[in-house]
């Protein structure tokens, strides 16, 4: 009886023991894996920074790229300004629209238009006077039929063009050519480029068409 009972409290002391020396391990690993987390977020964030140091600097070099020829931002101080090219008359600054040089290469471009508009009538009346009815087949007599249509409508256009050309030249002999009728705003170096009949600016002229769609004037 003695015996037994002598036992019993070391094996309670050895398990208590155990328990206590397992506990510490049990918590070692939690701290472990909460550390590990911080370490990482703190070695992703450099490369975050990195990609939008190089995006910053892109927008830079492509407005450097951008930027105005020299030469052709002053060609225009050597050169007669009928000998000028279009990226020359755009290179040129502000202060000089419709300066001497700008009106003299319009004055050169508008005549050139003309001759090119009267020179193509002379060639589509020469196509007309082509004999369609030797061309035996139906479809194609009827092909070389609407190309002849189509040409027609094209040199009516420039028929029409040729008046305003006429126009043009006049608004230049009185100062009044490159500003919009409406407003007297510039109409814009490159406006007059693709159109040199222009009389309107480009907000004008969509204001106009907005008006004759709303009121079919």
């Amino acid at each position: 009886m003695t015996k037994t009972s002598a036992k019993t409290p070391a094996s309670s002391t050895a398990t208590a023991s155990g328990a206590a020396t397992a506990a510490p391990k049990a918590r070692a690993k939690p701290a472990a894996k909460v550390s590990s987390p911080a370490d990482d977020s703190t070695a992703a964030t450099p490369s975050l920074k990195k990609p939008s140091a190089k995006a910053d600097i892109a927008p830079m070099n492509a407005a450097k790229s951008t930027a105005t020829d020299p030469k052709l931002a002053s060609a225009w101080k050597s050169k007669a300004g009928k000998d000028l090219t279009e990226p020359e008359l755009l290179a040129m600054p502000d202060s000089e629209y419709m300066g001497e040089k700008q009106l003299e290469f319009f004055r050169a471009k508008l005549p050139a238009q003309k001759d090119n508009f009267l020179s193509n009538a002379g060639e589509t009346t020469e196509h007309l006077r082509e004999d369609t009815s030797i061309v035996p087949d139906p479809a194609d007599r009827a092909t070389i039929e609407e190309e002849h249509a189509l040409e027609l409508r094209t040199r009516d256009r420039e028929r029409k063009l040729l008046k305003k050309i006429s126009q043009s030249i006049s608004r230049i002999d009185a100062g009044d050519y490159g500003y919009c009728d409406e407003t007297g705003e510039p109409i814009g170096l490159g406006r007059l480029l693709a159109r040199p009949t222009a009389t309107l600016s480009l907000e004008a002229q969509q204001r106009r068409e907005m008006k004759q769609k709303m009121f079919g004037d």
